[in-house]
């Protein structure tokens, strides 16, 4: 029987691999994904990866070649390989509604986001001065596996009370690794529920935003001049869903 082959891709990282180690696959800057086939069809109707919400992990990780560890993968990073997956997949165009009007975006043309790469390091550790309480910290960006974390936390605390409201302090939990050199857990906890003002957590999300790296997912709508976010819904991966 004849060998197969599946054709492969060269997905070029936002962050550039800077912010990795450099014994980290990831400091490449690349990352090789295969073109998608009935099995990751499979992945994508899976109800159970579905209804827990793993679905586009289980569908990254099966089309990713190179040798990488997964949780190390950067938000941002992690987002130009579901725009890369996408793509091969299903083709550049993306439909969708916004505000009642339809709109067509060409993936293949969708760009990194202007960071400030000046401020990037293998560490992934930054300094910060909150500008009101002028306490220094120190903050990393979230990787997959901080995000794994903090939807398991979140979901912990909705079971305890449906209304829970506490995603910007969680996320803020896992962003801060040390107040004033201080890097213990409970302490960084105790800091962001108790004394953290919010002109100050919103200083640190300005500052986040300015070296994130990732892909820019938005669009002007008709008659706006300011950007929205493109809706990643269904049809992003079920193309066919009506």
């Amino acid at each position: 029987m004849a060998e197969f082959k599946l054709p492969t891709e060269t997905v070029d990282l936002p962050s550039k691999g800077l912010l990795y180690d450099k014994d980290n696959p990831l400091s490449s800057g690349k990352v090789e994904i295969k073109y998608m086939t009935a099995k990751e069809e499979d992945i994508l109707s899976n109800s159970s990866y579905i209804k827990n919400g793993t679905v586009l992990d289980k569908l990254f990780k099966s089309l990713i070649v190179s040798k990488i560890n997964y949780d190390d993968l950067l938000i941002g990073d992690k987002n130009a390989i579901m725009v890369a997956a996408r793509v091969l997949g299903y083709g550049n165009d993306y439909n969708f509604e916004y505000n009642g009007e339809k709109y067509n975006i060409d993936l293949s043309k969708v760009e990194f986001v202007k960071a400030n790469e000046s401020l990037w390091n293998a560490e992934n550790s930054f300094d910060f001065t909150l500008p009101a309480s002028k306490t220094n910290i120190k903050l990393k960006l979230l990787k997959h596996a901080d995000e794994s974390k903090i939807n398991r936390e979140l979901e912990s605390l909705r079971r305890i009370n449906k209304n829970s409201s506490a995603t910007s302090t969680t996320r803020l939990k896992y962003t801060i690794t040390a107040v004033e050199g201080e890097t213990e857990t409970k302490k960084i906890r105790e800091f962001i529920d108790k004394y953290l003002l919010a002109r100050d957590a919103r200083a640190i999300r300005s500052f986040i935003k300015e070296i994130q790296p990732d892909v820019d997912l938005t669009f002007f709508p008709d008659g706006s001049d300011e950007k929205a976010n493109i809706p990643i819904g269904l049809s992003f991966f079920w193309p066919d869903v009506k």
